[in-house]
């Protein structure tokens, strides 16, 4: 696990671990060259020696920087840094989709439609750049707080062709997984089909189709037995749901949708036409195309052997009857036909009924088409069920034009909301085709708000010449500017905190000063925001550890000082020098002042010799003293009544409400006859002039 506050690639600093993955660790961090807050996908140590892992992780982000759509966790970054291999994503505050079924049980149909179209759409993103994902299931799925829905984990997806396989090691979760690529067989877009099907289904029935002690024994079942209708356990389940569902998880590759665009259509009909009988489900029944695929003997032992998780001990010794798995998928074929055609025959009604069903389904076309036209305009799922709303973002991400045609361009940008712009005069370049962008404003991966528009140049298609990037580091962003476009450069403009180079002038550029490029070349420069600024953090009340750990985290120092308090205990910070929430350079020091606790006070003790005991007491307590204890003694010196001593001595210092006793005389002691007719003290010491003292009563 890594510490809190480590830096990535000077650039992204790690605030805490969010998830973990069998690769790879997840963490939250911040991107201070973009000043956004990022998700972070660090390899775990396990793997950073293995080199297989290293290009299956390094491949998922290549994969997935490709694609810049709204339904689609975007792939911002990827690096490496000390022996770590990183990327960076998108951060989505949300829930995945397995979550939000759990806690709700099963969704509604019109929910269910509604983050399908949604999934699909990110889906069809990535199809239509040759990238299966492989891997879709609940799990991958991400419903933002604002209800927008993101295929996310790209774990085992590969830019590929429809005639690459897959092997067992990189097989993804089995419960979704289609029957090709059970058996090890070819893989591509209708796979990936097959497994919305099965996350479809778990949707409305809250539980997957297939399940078993061992994915070996799940794998089966996918490649052996036919899904039963989700109907038969939702009742109020909509026709075309379960047709949609049904055709989804065909085994037969050929019988399922071809494509996410066809998927689409039909996804978009079900909501306004939930009933209807427009759905077509593979050949005529009874052909062969439209039975279960029965794997012969070697396949299923191959099946069998074949490692699905690490933790699985199955021998996967099930033994199966071919000529009996024929009959029973004849059996489940001819179950859900008659099942079908009941439904179907629910669905009719008499001919006067059919003429108005016929109007109303020339207005719901209507309404359809409108719908695909609203949909398209807005990237899809802006429909909800209860608990999912979808709201329109005020700003999209700026997709990468570059290499693409005006046309394709501008469809991409519509798809966004988005407008084109291009500019009337063509560039020569020496990279792209004549028509092709091959430069754009603003640059891909920006924010822009929708409706906003984003100027392009097309290439001439002649070569292009080529010319020095100017030296513009130091210098003012206008000047810089003016200094590329002279050189016949475009100009693409970011922004980054520095405490070396002053707030407006150039930090870096792209490519550095020097380099030789094509005329009308793209060149980055970093235009520094000046000193990154903190948030001071209210430490008072604080411990002085807790005071210097807080301003620490927010980039600042600090200095402690010291002062006496009736109000604050001691150890607890009485007041800082900077106010909470003032905006301050990093790296500044905060003073702050720590309690020391109630100052101690010092008195000057009275001399009470001489004085009477009320006259004693008045004067301890003037001082701002205590009395002690008071005793009694007698004195031939001090006449009775008097104070004789004290118990501490007159002008010393003591601590203010110190207790000083003092001893009262009780005059000189009485005088006793002895037997012998002389006088005596009573038992006191005869000191040769026939008196003595002897210690009278204590009083308090």
């Amino acid at each position: 696990m890594i510490k809190e506050g480590v830096i990535l690639g000077k650039r992204y600093e790690i605030l805490g671990r969010i998830g973990s993955g069998g690769m790879a660790d997840v963490y939250k961090g911040k991107d201070h060259k973009l000043n956004r807050y990022v998700a972070i996908k660090v390899l775990k140590s396990d793997y950073r020696s293995d080199e297989v892992f290293i290009k299956k992780f390094l491949s998922e982000a290549q994969a997935a920087a490709g694609l810049m759509h709204p339904n689609v966790v975007n792939v911002y970054d990827v690096g490496q840094d000390r022996g770590l291999y990183y990327m960076v994503m998108e951060l989505v505050e949300g829930i995945t989709l397995k979550d939000y079924i759990e806690k709700k049980g099963r969704l509604s149909a019109k929910e269910t439609v509604s983050i399908a179209i949604q999934m699909v759409t990110g889906l069809q993103a990535a199809h239509n750049q040759h990238i299966i994902h492989r891997d879709i299931k609940p799990q991958n799925i991400i419903i933002s707080k604002d209800g927008k829905v993101k295929v996310t984990d790209f774990g085992i997806a590969r830019a590929t062709t429809s005639t690459q396989t897959i092997s067992t090691s990189v097989m993804g979760s089995v419960h979704y997984t289609s029957p090709e690529q059970a058996r090890g067989g070819v893989v591509d877009e209708k796979s990936d089909i097959y497994s919305i099907g099965i996350t479809l289904y778990e949707m409305v029935t809250g539980h997957v189709p297939f399940d078993g002690d061992s994915t070996v024994s799940v794998a089966l079942k996918h490649l052996q037995e036919q899904i039963t209708s989700p109907a038969e356990e939702v009742e109020d389940l909509p026709y075309s749901l379960e047709c949609i569902i049904m055709k989804c998880t065909q085994k037969n590759p050929n019988l399922r949708y071809h494509d996410c665009a066809s998927l689409l259509l039909d996804l978009k009909r079900s909501l306004v036409d939930p009933d209807g009988d427009f759905v077509v489900l593979g050949a005529g029944a009874g052909t062969d195309t439209d039975r279960t695929v029965v794997m012969s003997t070697e396949e299923l032992e191959q099946v069998q052997q074949r490692q699905y998780n690490t933790d699985d001990d199955d021998d996967g010794d099930e033994e199966y009857d071919d000529e009996d798995e024929e009959d029973e998928d004849d059996d489940d074929d001819d179950d859900y036909d008659r099942r079908r055609q009941n439904r179907r025959r629910k669905n009719n009604v008499n001919s006067d009924t059919k003429r108005i069903m016929k109007i109303l389904m020339i207005v719901a076309g209507v309404v359809v088409a409108l719908l695909v036209l609203f949909l398209v305009a807005n990237a899809a799922g802006f429909f909800s069920g209860p608990g999912i709303v979808q709201e329109e973002n005020d700003t999209v991400k700026v997709p990468d034009l570059r290499g693409k045609t005006e046309e394709q361009a501008k469809t991409e940008l519509n798809k966004l909301g988005l407008g084109i712009k291009v500019e009337n005069e063509r560039q020569p370049s020496n990279q792209y085709d004549e028509g092709e962008v091959m430069s754009q404003d603003p640059a891909p991966g920006e924010e822009a708000k929708l409706h906003d528009t984003i100027t392009v140049v097309l290439s001439s298609g002649e070569e292009a010449k080529t010319t020095k990037v100017p030296d513009v580091v130091g210098r003012d962003e206008s000047d810089a500017e003016e200094m590329i476009q002279d050189a016949k450069l475009t100009v693409v403009h970011e922004t980054a905190y520095s405490d070396d180079v002053e707030q407006g002038k150039v930090i870096s550029s792209d490519p550095v000063a020097g380099t030789e490029v094509d005329e009308g070349t793209e060149v980055t420069i970093v235009v520094s925001k000046g000193a990154e600024q903190a948030t001071v953090p209210d430490i008072r009340n604080k411990t002085a550890s807790a005071a210097e750990s807080a301003l620490a985290d927010a980039g600042l120092s600090g200095s402690s000082s010291e002062e006496y308090s009736d109000d604050i205990p001691e150890g607890q910070i009485i007041s800082q020098s900077i106010d909470p929430g003032s905006k301050v350079s990093k790296g500044t020091t905060v003073s702050y002042v720590v309690s020391r606790g109630p100052e101690t006070k010092y008195v000057t003790v009275p001399g009470l010799g001489g004085y009477t005991e009320d006259q004693a007491r008045q004067r301890l307590e003037n001082a701002g003293l205590k009395v002690g204890t008071v005793n009694q003694a007698y004195s031939s010196t001090v006449g009775s009544g008097y104070v004789i001593d004290q118990t501490a001595s007159p002008g010393s210092s003591v601590e203010e409400g110190t207790s000083v006793g003092f001893t009262i005389s009780l005059g000189p002691e009485p005088q006793q006859e002895s037997p012998s007719g002389g006088t005596g003290t009573g038992g006191g010491t005869d000191n040769g002039s026939g008196t003595g003292t002897d210690t009278g009563e204590t009083t308090e």
